[in-house]
């Protein structure tokens, strides 16, 4: 069967990647997917969930994963609590694959090791081994070893540098069943909504609900997340994805590496989004980050909606939550067409009608009009408020166009683009707003002189 790198698939089979902490799983990972998706540092055990993402190995079409490394020592403090759930994740995963490549190192066999191979004893029919760190013949005499254990055949490579990766990648996808593959229509393309938000106010708790799944690891410990943890779901019969985030903080509370580079994934995530939740603790309201991340997803044209998470704890007053929205509208000064909505992702209330809320942001972000219709609103526009008379002031609008959609984006023609004010770009936003059908969506302006040679200054962007 011949599968088309341009086009999605679904029904893929499941490749993970296991082994424990440091040994080059997240490097391998990013290699095969042809991106630096996950996080890769010096330092073990920086992935803790499973960071999933479609890959095209040897031609073929599969879902691969990259887990959290196996720690022998799970027992006493909080970090080693934590270690306890990246290792439950990591055996989660491991049950629903179609093949498991476990990632070994180059040089002495560890403690870690061994309990693991032994853990993988179940799924031997599944296994692949790979000895990594082997570039250019580094110690591979050592790592022959490694048959002893029981493995038909042992894998030298380096995900670094890429030796022996591709004879990998043929015996990865041997064998897998692709009968089920099939490829998805544009039509049923999901809906593809981002989690963001400072640390600790809910993000995997609300994915995990929404996924019917525990992907994302729940901790108390804020930054527990620190890849981008994709999951699936389906709500209203409309496919949707998710991907939850880092929690991001101010630069200068970012000190770690590891935490610049989850910052950095969760604000280029708003790239592959539609929608961004942006989850707020309701305790503690907003905060200047909450209005930086906004103003992220507002620029890049992401339909936005304003989570207040934990609304379960807020006192049981009448008009609470009037009160909060108006201080919200108050703060964010141009966010008004942001929805807010207020929830319990512990409890899943309100759950359903932010979904609601998304399905509509959606269909909106979806919207096209027609340049004939289109300009036929814009007459009566410039009838009701006429461009400025003056000498200096003065301006046509010849037509509009809409040039694009998720963004939502216009260009307006007009005869002298330096003329034209803010405050006349925000009266033709509002129209379009109101008398369109994008109420809940940023929509993006462009002012642009009509004829074949623009003015100077003949162009003005405005979102």
């Amino acid at each position: 069967m011949e599968f088309d790198p341009d086009l999605e698939y679904r029904n893929l089979p499941v490749v993970v990647l296991a082994g424990r902490p440091n040994v080059g799983k997240s490097t391998l990972f990013n290699r095969l997917v042809r991106k630096r998706r996950a996080i890769t540092d010096p330092a073990p055990g920086v992935t803790r969930d499973p960071v999933e993402m479609n890959a095209f190995i040897a031609g073929k079409p599969v879902r691969l994963v990259d887990t959290g490394g196996f720690k022998l020592d799970r027992s006493g403090g909080d970090s080693d609590r934590l270690d306890g759930l990246v290792m439950e994740r990591t055996l989660e995963t491991l049950e629903k694959a179609d093949r498991i490549v476990l990632i070994l190192e180059a040089g002495e066999l560890t403690a870690e090791d061994e309990e693991f191979i032994g853990f993988l004893r179940p799924y031997q029919r599944r296994l692949l081994a790979a000895v990594n760190k082997t570039e250019g013949g580094r110690l591979e005499g050592e790592a022959w070893n490694y048959l002893s254990y029981g493995f038909g055949r042992v894998f030298m490579i380096s995900a670094e540098h890429g030796d022996n990766v591709g004879e990998l990648e043929e015996a990865m996808v041997e064998g897998l069943d692709f009968s089920g593959v099939e490829a998805a229509d544009a039509a049923d393309r999901p809906i593809r909504i981002v989690l963001a938000g400072k640390p600790n106010t809910g993000k995997s708790t609300l994915s995990n609900r929404l996924t019917a799944s525990a992907s994302s690891i729940v901790s108390e410990k804020p930054g527990t997340t620190r890849d981008v943890v994709e999951g699936a779901f389906t709500y209203k019969k409309k496919n949707f994805r998710i991907l939850d985030t880092a929690g991001i903080r101010r630069k200068a509370k970012v000190t770690e590496n590891i935490e610049y580079y989850s910052v950095n994934r969760a604000i280029k995530a708003m790239d592959e989004a539609d929608i961004v939740f942006l989850m707020i603790d309701a305790q503690e309201g907003l905060t200047d980050q909450d209005k930086k991340i906004t103003a992220l997803a507002h620029d890049k044209g992401r339909g936005i909606i304003l989570v207040l998470n934990k609304w379960d704890t807020m006192p049981k007053v009448k008009n609470t939550f009037n009160a909060v929205q108006d201080r919200i509208r108050f703060l964010f000064g141009q966010m008004e067409y942001a929805p807010v909505i207020p929830v319990s992702a512990m409890d899943g209330t309100g759950v359903d009608k932010l979904m609601d809320t998304a399905l509509g942001i959606y269909a909106q972000l979806r919207r096209r009009i027609d340049t004939g219709p289109l300009n036929q609103a814009l007459g009566r526009w410039l009838e009701e408020y006429p461009p400025p008379a003056g000498p200096q002031t003065r301006f046509k609008v010849k037509y509009a166009v809409q040039v694009s959609d998720n963004p939502v984006k216009f260009v307006f023609f007009v005869s002298r683009p330096q003329a034209v004010n803010d405050a006349y770009v925000s009266y033709l936003r509002n129209r379009i707003r109101k008398d369109l059908g994008y109420s809940m969506i940023p929509v993006a302006l462009d002012i642009r002189a009509s004829g074949s040679r623009p003015a100077p200054g003949g162009t003005r962007r405005v979102r």
